[in-house]
């Protein structure tokens, strides 16, 4: 079985008791890798993550340790860094042997080709401003620089306070689009020079199931906010979208 989850956000302040939706994380790891052949993290998991060489933000305890432990006991766990957590360096592949993928990646899973990607960055290419956000936020150069000028204290207390403030200003929810939402339009576009079977998505923090055409179907994982979801793929191949009940 394979198992997919996006957009949990964990340690956002201003989502009730960020505690508590961390306990239902680990409770969910520690449930689905009971059969899990891998699972894949498909973006977002923390609200905000910037690594440093030698410091990683405080919190989050008890998911990097339940990561540590899934890892340590055979289960593959793959993560695709979000937009609010894409400042990762090797922490996550050296203390709990997680795998880092920087960009979208196509993967051959239960006899389907999966493409994988959180989906920020997609089909932008239209839209000046996030493009150019895309690319500096992206650039090593700027995450060198930012490591080197800005203490860790400031940097966590300025990264905490873009998101929260991102987080007040719109809604946690969105209505799913269909032909309209950027992913989609990416998957249509894919699909004239590649296959794939399957497209899973996050970022829009909606949970649909969008056909493309007969057989092949793009996957959005939905959110944590208010109705915590994931996808599962079973031994046939087939992919299920579930939530679960808090």
């Amino acid at each position: 079985m394979y198992y997919f989850v996006s957009d949990i956000h964990l340690g956002l302040q201003t989502d009730g008791d960020p505690r508590r939706k961390e306990k239902l994380f680990v409770e969910w790891l520690d449930r689905v890798s009971a059969d899990a052949d891998a699972l894949f993290l498909v973006g977002d998991i923390f609200d905000f993550w910037f690594e440093y060489r030698r410091v990683v933000p405080k919190g989050q305890v008890r998911t990097l340790g339940k990561l540590a432990e899934l890892s340590d006991r055979g289960v593959r766990i793959h993560f695709f860094p979000g937009n609010h957590d894409m400042w990762v360096r090797d922490y996550f592949r050296s203390e709990c042997g997680v795998e880092i993928h920087e960009r979208p990646e196509l993967l051959t899973l239960g006899g389907k080709k999966v493409f994988i990607a959180h989906g920020d960055n997609l089909n932008v290419g239209r839209r000046p401003m996030l493009r150019l956000m895309n690319a500096v936020f992206r650039s090593r150069t700027a995450r060198w620089l930012f490591s080197w000028l800005v203490h860790p204290d400031l940097a966590l207390a300025f990264g905490n306070r873009w998101s929260e403030s991102s987080r007040k200003a719109k809604s946690v929810t969105k209505t799913f689009c269909g032909e309209q939402e950027p992913q989609i339009g990416f998957a249509r576009r894919f699909l004239e020079h590649c296959d794939a079977d399957y497209f899973i998505f996050g970022h829009i923090h909606c949970l649909e199931e969008y056909p493309l055409d007969e057989r092949r179907r793009a996957f959005f994982l939905g959110e944590w906010f208010e109705n915590p979801a994931y996808a599962v793929m079973d031994d046939r191949g087939e992919i299920t979208l579930k939530r679960i009940e808090r």
